[in-house]
């Protein structure tokens, strides 16, 4: 019987035993096997599974908000939305998205570090009263646009402290950075960020790493998360805080297999460092919540697709696939995600040893590849390879518009039946494809 066999890197072994291919279409809710490639596949149990285990892990009634950078296919976020998610958005784009997918814009939250006059108007002429600013010049903006449109805005503050907490994994603060204002230019000059006639400042902003899979980590951010609060609200001369954005962080297996991590203690500890930090927290005095685009999206995506070529160059054996990072993790390149070193599950046998190969992809660009130094088995031209856990920062975080090829099929399933099937047109009349 075929084997379902993994892509092991030279660093180490996975710790799942392969499955046959036929095992794991079995349990599949399509034929994967008949899909065009490249193609993404999501299952929405997997979104409402990790909503319910994230969502168990963090203070009981706290509000979580969706970031949709994640991943804005519109099942996803109509999923989210369904189950009480808040949306957190950056662009007049993902806003759009948001909207049409049930998301509530009093309840979204606008961030990033630079927003148009024009985004902004849009974004409060369609309902959004709530933003996030990195400095006395977002506070003006939302003066200047809540003037206009004869409405006060509320304004949470993100803060950009003089260190990054321990073990903070991707860190957002800590040094010079577009994101949040830094907490030393609250003690310096506390009157530029006080609130504006049409601006309100109901609290701050804080997001202090990402990626985090282990809740010991997680509390040593979100301990440094809360200090960073007190001593905001001090300089800024706040009898309280309205908001606390605490962030979120939760960390997800990215391109390769493995579950979710369960946070089994963490509402109690987390609740014991708010109780210490802000005692009026359980009454709503601030209102505090969370975000998260990774945990809640990664387990639903699985990336599929076929082998194009086999070959050998100077010693070396390469596997040209269908897919690469035009597809999945152009933002590795970047340094802004982990680097892109995926499990590969293979239809090979699983009695062949692997060979060291170099995988890329099709592009015409020596950076298009995923591993220089792996292992794979023997594969042919047309060979299926799926990539699991690639529902966060997939598709929507790649190259997808260098060099023109067509979009990867997005199919949608739900207990065990295919919902939809689409393909994103961006680029079509760039390309005339």
């Amino acid at each position: 019987m075929d084997r379902m066999t993994g892509f092991t890197p030279r660093s180490g072994e996975r710790a799942e035993a392969p499955r046959s291919v036929r095992e794991a279409a079995m349990d599949a809710p399509l034929d994967l096997l008949s899909l065009d490639t490249p193609s993404y596949v999501y299952d929405l149990a997997e979104v409402r599974r990790a909503h319910a285990l994230l969502t168990s892990a963090l203070p009981l009634g706290a509000p979580l908000h969706y970031s949709l950078k994640a991943n804005p296919h519109p099942a996803v976020l109509k999923q989210l939305a369904a189950l009480g998610c808040r949306a957190e958005v950056c662009s007049p784009g993902e806003l759009r998205a948001a909207l049409r997918a049930g998301f509530s814009a009093a309840g979204t939250l606008y961030t990033g570090p630079g927003k148009c006059d024009a985004d902004v108007r849009g974004a409060v002429a369609q309902g959004v009263r709530r933003f996030s600013v990195d400095s006395p010049g977002g506070l003006d903006q939302l003066d200047r646009v809540g003037r206009e449109h004869g409405v006060r805005l509320s304004a949470l503050l993100r803060i950009n402290p003089q260190e990054p907490p321990h073990g903070a994994g991707l860190a957002m603060t800590g040094g010079p950075s577009q994101f949040g204002a830094d907490l030393s230019w609250l003690h310096e000059e506390p009157l530029l960020f006080a609130g504006r006639a049409y601006a309100r400042l109901v609290g701050v902003h804080l997001y202090m790493g990402s990626n985090l899979a282990d809740e010991k980590a997680l509390l040593t951010v979100f301990e440094h998360a809360l200090r960073v609060a007190g001593e905001a609200q001090e300089a800024l001369g706040c009898e309280r805080f309205e908001v606390l954005d605490l962030g979120g962080g939760f960390g997800a297996p990215y391109a390769t297999r493995g579950r979710l991590p369960v946070f089994a203690t963490l509402r109690e500890r987390l609740g014991v460092l708010l109780d210490r930090a802000f005692p009026a927290w359980r009454t709503g005095s601030p209102e505090v919540f969370f975000e998260s685009g990774r945990y809640l999206s990664a387990a639903c995506g699985q990336l599929l697709t076929r082998v194009l070529d086999v070959k050998r160059s100077h010693g070396c054996r390469i596997v040209v696939l269908d897919a690469g990072i035009n597809h999945l993790g152009g933002m590795s390149g970047l340094g802004r995600e982990p680097r892109i070193d995926p499990e590969l599950l293979t239809t090979a046998d699983g009695r062949n040893a692997g060979h060291e190969t170099i995988v890329t992809g099709p592009l015409c660009h020596p950076l298009d590849s995923w591993t220089r130094n792996g292992l794979l088995p023997d594969v042919e031209p047309g060979e299926l390879i799926a990539v699991p856990n690639v529902g966060a920062y997939g598709l929507h975080s790649s190259l997808a518009l260098f060099h023109g090829h067509p979009m990867p099929l997005e199919v949608v399933v739900d207990d065990g039946r295919e919902i939809e099937r689409s393909r994103i047109t961006v680029g079509r009349e760039r390309y005339g494809t």
